[in-house]
């Protein structure tokens, strides 16, 4: 009787250990700027395939508690991303809208299988970060990578004003 429970316990151990799931992890700089007026930018980041078409999107930083205004006003000054995905999305998005981010490095992480990624099935893709400001410019960086993940790898992509380094690391 002791044996089978063992056993039993044993087995019932190996079954409930998942599987490592892939991870896409991002740090994304926004740099500060000396300029007379500053407003923290909005912030975009989304997937696109191959053929340039929004597949995700995982993170919309923006003003979602303004108050004296629409909130989603200033969306479309994204223009990338908002012609290939964010005029077709409800927002706010749960998961997704966040606040915008003061000057600093900030991360992100995102699991196969779990909320914004999903599912993303495998294949070449294009990670894109677009940030535009109020009284300043637009900028979007783009980095190429393979879904899902070989090994573990990394890149970055670096913007010229509204964005700094983005750094992309995918692990297995």
């Amino acid at each position: 009787m002791r044996v089978s429970i063992a056993y039993a316990f044993a087995v019932t151990s190996l079954v409930a250990v998942p599987a490592a799931a892939q991870e896409m992890s991002l740090s994304v700089e926004i740099p500060r700027l000396r300029v007379a007026e500053y407003h923290n930018p909005y912030v975009a980041i989304w997937i696109e395939n191959e053929a340039g078409r929004a597949v995700r999107t995982l993170d919309v930083w923006y003003d979602i508690d303004l108050r004296a205004d629409d909130p989603e006003k200033w969306l479309p000054d994204m223009r990338t991303w908002w012609r290939r995905a964010g005029r077709s999305m409800n927002l706010p998005a749960d998961g997704i809208s966040a606040p915008t981010k003061a000057p600093g490095t900030h991360r992100v992480a995102y699991r196969q299988g779990s909320r914004p990624l999903g599912n993303l099935p495998a294949g070449s893709y294009t990670l894109r970060v677009e940030a535009a400001r109020e009284v300043g410019g637009r900028e979007v960086v783009s980095i190429p990578f393979q879904w899902p993940p070989r090994s573990n790898a990394s890149a970055t992509a670096s913007g010229d004003a509204e964005l700094g380094t983005v750094r992309l690391s995918l692990s297995r």
